[in-house]
């Protein structure tokens, strides 16, 4: 049986640029995080786009993700390659959307102290809005691909178009035995 153990946890008190956990112990199995968080990107945008980093790696080739998505009656997909993290992994509430919502996430990383292969990331997430309008809402999954054979110690969490709102929260555990 899997034990999840917590290894971070935070409710930010304020606005944030980007969230880190920056001490992550290699003598787990896998990481889970979830995330509850709105972003202030403003205007019409119900939901933003997210840049899941590891390392402190910002930019560079060695990040490729793909979604998965449904906000209508149709389903849609992107890629992304060679950008500022995992942007097609997760994406989360934007400021546009119902007042005091939040969007909900979580990240599964297998293996992630490997040091042999690189790291694989599994996301889904759920975008709410009190709006049926199409795409004003917003549901999907994703899969990213870091090419680094590191052990991954820290992760960021990046809103590409704003802040993190004050009262996003996320929750890092450590699994074993899974």
């Amino acid at each position: 049986m899997a034990a999840f153990t917590v290894i971070d946890h935070e409710e930010l008190t304020g606005a944030a640029a980007t969230w880190t956990s920056a001490t992550i112990p290699s003598s787990y199995d896998h990481l889970y995080l979830t995330i509850s968080a709105r972003g202030a990107l403003a205007g019409s945008n119900d939901y933003e786009y997210v840049d899941v980093q590891f390392n402190g790696e910002v930019t560079g080739t060695n990040y490729s993700s793909t979604i998965l998505w449904a906000g209508s009656t149709t389903p849609g997909s992107a890629r992304e390659a060679g950008v500022n993290g995992l942007d097609r992994l997760i994406l989360m509430n934007a400021d546009g959307s119902t007042a005091d919502t939040f969007g909900n996430a979580s990240i599964w990383i297998p293996n992630y102290a490997n040091t042999a292969n690189y790291k694989q990331a599994l996301g889904k997430f759920g975008c709410e809005n009190a709006d049926a309008t199409a795409w004003h809402w917003l549901i999907g999954v994703g899969a990213g691909l870091w090419s680094s054979t590191a052990a991954i110690t820290s992760i960021t969490i990046d809103p590409q178009n704003g802040d993190l709102m004050q009262y996003s929260s996320f929750t890092l555990y450590g699994v074993t035995g899974a």
